[in-house]
C-alpha cells in the first residue's frame, strides 16, 4: 500500500499534521470497507454500530446510553434506530412511568444479522489485521489515545 504523502500527492508541515490527515484518511479507508461490507444487508455503518451496543447491553436501554456509546455519534441515532425497528431488528418499548423515556433492544433477528455479518467480517478484517503486529498496535492505541489528551 503507498504511504500517504504518495496516495494524497501532498507535502505536510509538520509529521504531526502528516499524522493527522493519515489518521483521518486511514478512517474513510476502514469506513469505505465497511460500508460495501453492510450494504448488501440494507444497513448503514451507524446502523451496525447501534446493533452492536444493543446486542452488548444485553437487555433494554434509553436512546440516550445507545447515543452516548456510539463511535460516531450521529445527531439522528433515533432516525437511524427507528429504521432498525421497521425492518424488525430492533425493538422499541415505552416506559411505563414516563411515556417521554423510550427504551429500545435488539430482536431476534436483529442478532442473527448481526451473527452472519460477523462471519463475513471477521474474514475481511483479519488480512487487515495481519497488516499491524499486536504490539505496533498497541503501540498505536497508546499514542491515540495520548493524541486525544
Amino acid at each position: 500500500m503507498p504511504r500517504i504523502d504518495e496516495e494524497l500527492h501532498s507535502r505536510f508541515e509538520s509529521e504531526q499534521q502528516k499524522a493527522m490527515l493519515n489518521v483521518l484518511f486511514t478512517a474513510n479507508w476502514f469506513k469505505s470497507q465497511q460500508v460495501g461490507l453492510f450494504k448488501p444487508y440494507g444497513i448503514s455503518p451507524q446502523q451496525y454500530n447501534i446493533l452492536r451496543i444493543l446486542r452488548g447491553a444485553k437487555d433494554r436501554v434509553n436512546m440516550h446510553c445507545v447515543k452516548e456509546r456510539m463511535i460516531d455519534r450521529a445527531p439522528n441515532a433515533t432516525r437511524l434506530t427507528d429504521k432498525l425497528i421497521a425492518k424488525g431488528l430492533v425493538e422499541r418499548e415505552r416506559c411505563d412511568e414516563d411515556r417521554r423515556v423510550v427504551y429500545v433492544r435488539i430482536s431476534e433477528k436483529g442478532l442473527e444479522l448481526l451473527s452472519t455479518i460477523d462471519k463475513k467480517n471477521r474474514s475481511i478484517m483479519q488480512g487487515t489485521e495481519d497488516r499491524l503486529a499486536q504490539k505496533d498496535a498497541a503501540l498505536l492505541n497508546q499514542l491515540l489515545d495520548a493524541w486525544r489528551g
